[in-house]
């Protein structure tokens, strides 16, 4: 074959594709508006009236049916999620104030204790003693200074021995408060009211002031610490309510508030130290959980619309609007992606009418049938020559 034929027969293939492609590919009217030869697919269309005109009574097939939606307007939310640790709120271990003898545990592990009541005894029959010679020192004391002031009467002692057995009898009664204090400190009382946990030792057992006895937390309510980034310094502040989903209990979420916030950032890792309380209502929650923390920063409104509304061209995202019953193509820019919506930024406005199915039947400024509303009825044009 020669060559010039091979070229025209190329050409020809050429202009046909270019022909199917034109008719039959949906966003093809679009894209030869934007590179400025629509006249392309209007020629199209005037020959497929021609053709059609040609057939007589032939009529048009039925034109599909659209699915839409209104737009909603929506504010975006600037969520915060943190993983944070959980401890009670108020912790003490207890040891007691000296060495001695374990006699007795008067409270078992996880059981309920008031503050100061007794949880363990220690041997006392040294202090007891203690406590017993000091009484007597005080009223020998005292004796001698009621003598005193009785022989200073008769002038028999002087001023100064009187004052010297009034010194002696108030030491004899600090000694005396001594003894008793130390007394008293055998018997270990709980500093806070909470639940006692496991029991390290056991009665008989030899303590010293460094040896914990037992560990007291008060769970009436939970403190989770927790860190946040660096962009959220400024938006958090004491008082702020927030929610946290205990991580080995998905199902549940207790409310809380923000109690602390710090006062400096962790340079390491550029994040900010914030403490939250929840209230631990039925007594469900142990300090050493781990939970997730949110947060909700309210921000700026925008028109929200459903997924099935985003389409996407060469030129970005848009969503097909109907305006006076006619589809109309209108740019977006996606703000937030949510599970059942999408805030877009773009010239609509809530009420407004979007496409959310069969966006394929829509043509830019083509009337649009929508699936369950009354087709529109063309106004029958007036009988030529008819008068008036």
């Amino acid at each position: 074959m020669a060559a010039w034929k091979q070229i025209v027969f190329t050409l020809v293939i050429l202009v046909v594709a270019a022909a199917a492609w034109a008719r039959f590919y949906p966003g093809a009217p679009d894209i030869l508006a934007r590179w400025g030869i629509d006249w392309a697919y209007g020629a199209t269309a005037k020959t497929e009236g021609t053709a059609s005109a040609a057939g007589g009574n032939r009529q048009r097939g039925p034109q599909t049916a659209v699915i839409t939606a209104p737009v909603t307007s929506a504010t975006i939310n600037d969520r915060l999620q943190a993983i944070g640790t959980g401890r009670a709120n108020a912790s003490v271990a207890i040891n007691p104030y000296s060495s001695g003898r374990l006699t007795e545990l008067v409270v078992t592990p996880g059981s309920k204790v008031e503050a100061g009541a007794v949880i363990a005894r220690l041997d006392s029959d040294g202090e007891k003693i203690a406590v017993d010679r000091a009484k007597v020192a005080v009223a020998d004391a005292q004796s001698k200074s009621d003598r005193a002031k009785t022989l200073r009467g008769t002038n028999t002692v002087t001023a100064v021995q009187v004052s010297d057995a009034q010194l002696a009898l108030d030491n004899a009664q600090l000694a005396l408060q001594e003894a008793q204090l130390a007394l008293e400190r055998r018997a270990i009382v709980a500093p806070i009211s909470g639940i006692v946990g496991i029991l390290p030792i056991e009665a008989g057992n030899y303590v010293t002031t460094t040896t914990t006895v037992a560990t007291i937390d008060d769970r009436s309510s939970i403190i989770i610490d927790f860190w946040v980034p660096e962009r959220f310094t400024t938006a958090v502040a004491v008082g702020q309510p927030l929610t946290a989903t205990p991580i080995a209990m998905p199902g549940q979420t207790f409310k809380g508030t923000v109690s602390a916030v710090d006062n400096r950032l962790e340079e390491a890792s550029r994040t900010l130290l914030v403490r939250a309380k929840i209230e631990n209502v039925g007594d469900k929650l142990r300090a050493g959980m781990s939970f997730q923390v949110a947060m909700g920063f309210p921000g700026d409104t925008y028109p929200s619309v459903d997924p099935l509304a985003i389409q996407w061209g060469t030129d970005g995202a848009f969503v097909w609007a109907i305006q006076g019953g006619k589809a109309k193509r209108t740019p977006v820019r996606i703000i937030q992606r949510n599970s059942e919506s999408v805030l877009i930024d773009a010239p609509i406005m809530a009420g407004d009418i979007v496409v959310t199915e069969g966006v394929h039947a829509v043509r830019e400024g083509a009337d649009v049938l929508i699936a369950g509303a009354e087709p529109r009825t063309a106004t029958p044009a007036p009988a030529a020559g008819s008068g008036s």
